[in-house]
Formats: C-alpha cells, structure tokens, sequence
C-alpha cells in the first residue's frame, strides 16, 4: 500500500480541538437521558449522585492511564494500539472489532434515536405510525419516520467528515462550544431562577442500593455517559505534539465533563422528585418543563438535539481511525486503510460505521443499546488498562508523563470494572450476553484475517 504523504494521516490537530474531541464524545445522550433509568432502579437522589460521582472518579482514572499509553503509542486505533503493544494482534484485533459494533456504532445508534426522539415532539404529531417486527415476542425490526431522522442525520455527519479533516474538525468545535454554552445556560438559569424544590434531595433510605446488584448496573448507565473520556487517543496519529496534549486533552477534558455532569444531575434532583423522574428518558426536557414552563422545556429539547448533533460528530470523527489502523496491519479489510489524498480521511472505514449504525438504529432498542454498550466496554478499557501495567513490569514505557498514583490509580480502575461486569452478567444478562457474543465473533473473524494474512 502506498505511503505518500497523501495518503495517509496527517498531525492537523491542535490541543484545543483534541480537547473539545474528548468533551464532545462524553456529553451527550448519557446525560441527558441515563438519570431518569439509574433513578427508577436507585429511587435515592443521594445514592444517584454517588453513581455520577463513582463514575466520574472511574473515567479520571481511565484517562489517567491511557494518556500514559497515548504519550508513548500517538498513533491512530486507541486501545487498537495500546493492546497490540501489551498483548499482541489478537487482543487488540478484538478491541478494534469492539470498537466498531459497540464502542462507536452502537453510541452513534444511540445517540441518534435520542436525537429523534428528543426532535420529534418539536416537528411531529405525538402519536407516529410504525411498522414493527417481532419474532417470539422479540422485536427485531421498527421502521417509521423517527427511525428516518435518526438515521438521516448519521448520513448527514458522515459526508461531513468524509469532506476533509480540517472542514470536519471546525465543524466539530463549533458543535461543542454551542453545547457547552446550552449545558452553562441551563445549569445557571436552573438555579438561579428556576422553580425547583431542595426537599426533593430528602432521602428515607440512604445508601440502600449502594452495595447491591442496582447501584453496579447504576454504574453501567453511568459508564456509558462517561464514555468518550478517551477519544483523543483514538487520533493519536493525527494530533500535533502528541507526547504533551494527548495527556492534556485527556485529563483535562474529563476534569471538566465530571464537574458539568454533577451539576447537572443536582439540577435534575432539584426540578424533579425521585418518583417524577424515575424511568424518563428525556430528564432533561421533562427538567427544563418542570423549571421552567413547559414551553421552556420544548426549547430546551430543540437545544438538546444540537448537542446530541455534536456528540454524533465527535463520534463519526473519532471512531473509523480505529479500523483504518486494523486495515493498515492487515488485520481488516484492506479497502478500509484507504485515505483520501486531498481529504486526508480514511473514507471506506467512515462509511463502514455510518452502514453499521444505520442497522442498529433499526434494530435496537435504546436502553438495551445502553447496557450493551457498558458492559462491552467496561471489559476493552479494563484490559487495556492492565496492559499499561504488563508494559510497565516490562519496561516498554519511555516517555516522560507517568500516571498519578500508580498502581492504585489503574487497580481502582480495573477492580471497579470487574465489579460492573460481574453484577451486570448476574442481574440483566441478555444485552452482557449479546456482549460475549460480539467478542466471540470478533475472534473467528481475527482468524480469518490471521490466516488470509499468514501469520
């Protein structure tokens, strides 16, 4: 394959955009969407803020370590990269195929039916007709107008950042400055003039959950919404200076996001009892109603579907250096390691996502999509962040930044996975089980690309 300069990635990306790439991927729908769940299983305000904050510390952690590996390993794929170098092809071929079903496919699935259904009240009749089927009381497919937008707006982002990256990277700055301003907004008016009760915070029976099966699932709601802590590593390759603003976007992006997501979740308790948004999925809308007046809380989901759209966009920008670098070692196909000379963009790995998404859009539901996507992931960060420690004990780490605290900062992170992944196999096991069945197809599909290559 040829390695002019056109042709592959190109070092565009300055610490701000990487920061505000790390800031993108987390804040979107987990936040706007997953309180209203872990509310309906911990039906304790205090015990929520406690998940928030858990999973806050647990994402620190996360991205304490991978900035460790990013400042050794710039290079695109993430824990593609990382896992190759601690583990070898096989381990990192599987988290590159975890990657693209669950790490970035299924986010950007579920971000844009959040997107729809945030929209659709705005723009549409509340009542819409849809052609659903079931097989053995199973749903396997729904088709109607919101599962158009949902996959609309994923072709949309995808053509953005086919285009260019640096058209792309604009784009994607604008979308999260916006964002954040919206977040800013509501917090402080919420507060300020918001019609809220304090009351609500009261809580009969702290702590109650806390060390059982309800508070771990919590954390796998908690997870997702905090997932993207790691996205400037994805694009080692592609951002300047690498050793110095990986680590800085990385922490410096989470710090803020964990800070954002407390208070927001306190301004939730505030708008709302525990009974009003137990189970609700647009918290946020239904909070900003509750504030507010309802009319304020139409304007506040129109505002929340310009965030989703930059969560998405971080995403679709984020996700397919993963499989060009699969592509590039020949672990994939090889038609996905094609880069555009003038767009400097791995095309065919771009769409590869935006076909995969547009599938599950049509086939999932949103809060299975949810624990699918924790459960999957809390196993591919909790071995990358054991490799960290294999490659420390081997001596394979030369560059100057070290992670705070080591070892503790990576054994709280890796004990704290180990405890989702178990409560969440014991308590929900349909979406973990369709989780081991993605990594269990991952590895017959390395063997493939093993033997095709003849290694």
């Amino acid at each position: 394959m040829s390695q002019d300069p056109q042709h592959v990635l190109q070092r565009k990306i300055g610490l701000f955009s990487a920061t505000n790439l790390v800031m993108a991927n987390m804040i979107g729908t987990g936040i706007f969407t997953t309180s209203g769940f872990i509310m309906g299983k911990l039906q304790d305000p205090t015990t929520l803020l406690l998940c928030w904050l858990a999973g806050g510390i647990l994402a620190l952690c996360g991205a304490l370590c991978y900035a460790e590996l990013g400042a050794n390993f710039p290079q695109a794929g993430g824990e593609y990269a990382f896992l190759r170098h601690s583990f070898g092809p096989a381990m990192a071929f599987l988290s590159g195929w975890v990657s693209l079903t669950v790490g970035f496919s299924a986010p950007i699935a579920a971000a844009s039916i959040a997107f729809s259904t945030y929209l659709w009240p705005i723009i549409g009749p509340e009542n819409v007709p849809a052609l659903v089927y079931q097989f053995d009381g199973i749903t396997i497919l729904t088709l109607s107008i919101k599962e158009g937008i949902a996959i609309g707006v994923i072709l949309l982002l995808t053509l953005v950042h086919y285009f260019g990256l640096t058209f792309g990277s604009k784009v994607q700055n604008s979308l999260t400055l916006m964002k954040l301003g919206i977040i800013g907004v509501f917090v402080c008016a919420g507060f300020w003039i918001g019609q809220g009760d304090w009351s609500n915070f009261q809580a009969p029976a702290w702590g109650r959950s806390l060390w059982k099966g309800e508070f771990a699932v919590s954390l796998i709601f908690v997870a997702f919404a905090y997932s993207g802590w790691n996205a400037a590593a994805y694009l080692g390759a592609e951002i300047k200076n690498p050793a110095r603003n990986i680590p800085l976007a990385l922490i410096v992006g989470t710090s803020i996001v964990c800070g954002l997501y407390l208070l927001v979740n306190i301004l939730y308790v505030y708008a709302l009892s525990p009974e009003k948004m137990g189970g609700v999925l647009e918290v946020g809308a239904r909070s900003a109603s509750a504030l507010f007046n309802p009319r304020v809380g139409v304007y506040f989901s129109l505002a929340i579907t310009l965030c989703l759209l930059s969560l998405i966009s971080a995403m679709i920008m984020t996700g397919p250096r993963v499989y060009y670098a699969m592509a590039r070692d020949g672990l994939f196909f090889q038609s996905i390691a094609r880069v555009s000379g003038s767009r400097h963009t791995p095309g065919g790995a771009i769409f590869l996502q935006a076909c995969i998404a547009a599938l599950l859009v049509l086939t999932a539901s949103f809060e299975k999509l949810l624990i699918y996507i924790g459960f999957t992931l809390s196993i591919t960060s909790l071995l990358t962040v054991v490799g960290l420690m294999r490659l420390r004990r081997r001596s394979g780490l030369t560059a100057e930044y070290r992670t705070p605290g080591y070892p503790v900062t990576p054994v709280l992170f890796i004990i704290a996975n180990l405890w989702i992944v178990a409560y969440c196999l014991a308590t929900t096991p349909q979406a973990p089980i369709g989780g081991l069945i993605t990594i269990g197809l991952g590895l017959l599909i390395f063997q493939f690309f093993k033997r095709r290559k003849g290694v």
